[in-house]
């Protein structure tokens, strides 16, 4: 007992050393990468502008719901401005304002949609890998039967039982998205689960929920922080399609897909009702896959499934 214990703790100490080099030169590498950081930085940005909005926003550019009755007419429909940087829409209201509102829906439901995703995926994946034979075959043909339909209109499906909302779209975004997170995860653990570590706690006697969480996951955590990261965007992305679709955020609310699909009508005459919000979609979801590409880059993972 005392040999293993002598090399657990050796491979323990090895592997937190490791750890430690691993992510100092990740970030140092990230730093190398410009469209990366341009991406951070970016990111950033929305984040700031997004928690801060309450304390500005609503002096300078109004309400991103509330509309006034008595000056609707005349301010419907503005051109961009000094008063109105990106116009106004038909009910007379900031665009620039429902960008900015917006950002704060397509975040919560990007970060809360993989957070759900990221967590299952992790339980499935970890089941399947660690424990194999019957857990694995279950889980990777269950994993398969999500895969074998398009994710969006699987999406819409359980939207359409459990109804719109952005509560239900995060819900509805996470629920089916752990297939591919559990199978990247899965390839992971059978890679580090063969390490002389591993085996030294497991002949130690320590528990499954042990050995996983001391030693598997945080060895396997670079593979999780680069596909988390790649799924904010797309999730942004889903939720900009469904608001589009009227399966989404439901109006008042200032989601970038609703505004991109009232502007839609006036794409002739009043283009930047859904340039707007369409650039802002576009920027942030590019911010993001940017970023999770130099964090692939920089961690030197091999986005595989298995």
């Amino acid at each position: 007992m005392g040999i293993f214990s002598a090399k657990a703790a050796a491979a323990a100490v090895n592997a937190q050393t490791s750890s430690r080099t691993m992510w100092g030169d990740a970030w140092k590498r990230l730093k190398r990468n410009k469209l990366a950081m341009i991406g951070m930085i970016w990111i950033g940005f929305v984040i700031v502008v997004a928690l801060t909005a309450d304390l500005w926003v609503p002096g300078t550019l109004g309400s991103p719901t509330e509309t006034d009755s008595a000056t609707m007419a005349q301010n419907s429909r503005l051109a961009p401005s000094a008063e109105h940087p990106f116009g106004t829409d038909t009910l007379g209201r900031d665009v620039l304002c429902r960008v900015i509102y917006g950002s704060r829906i397509s975040l919560a439901v990007g970060v809360l949609a993989t957070a759900i995703s990221t967590v299952l995926g992790l339980i499935m994946g970890a089941l399947a890998a660690y424990y194999g034979g019957i857990w694995d075959t279950i889980i990777m043909r269950l994993a398969d039967i999500f895969l074998a339909f398009p994710y969006t209109l699987f999406v819409i499906a359980m939207l359409a039982v459990i109804g719109p909302g952005i509560q239900n779209v995060f819900i509805a975004i996470g629920i089916l998205g752990w297939p591919s997170i559990a199978r990247v995860f899965r390839s992971a653990i059978l890679t580090v689960k063969e390490n002389d570590y591993v085996d030294a706690a497991r002949a130690m006697g320590a528990s499954d929920a042990r050995i996983i969480a001391r030693h598997i996951f945080p060895n396997s955590v670079a593979v999780i922080v680069v596909y988390a990261t790649m799924n904010i965007g797309s999730a942004i992305l889903t939720e900009a399609a469904l608001s589009f679709l009227g399966m989404g955020v439901q109006a008042p609310n200032p989601s970038w897909g609703i505004m991109i699909q009232d502007g839609a009508t006036y794409l002739a005459t009043q283009p930047w009702l859904m340039i707007m919000p369409g650039l802002a979609i576009l920027t942030t979801v590019l911010a993001f896959t940017l970023l999770g590409d130099g964090l692939r880059d920089a961690l030197d993972v091999k986005m595989k499934d298995a």
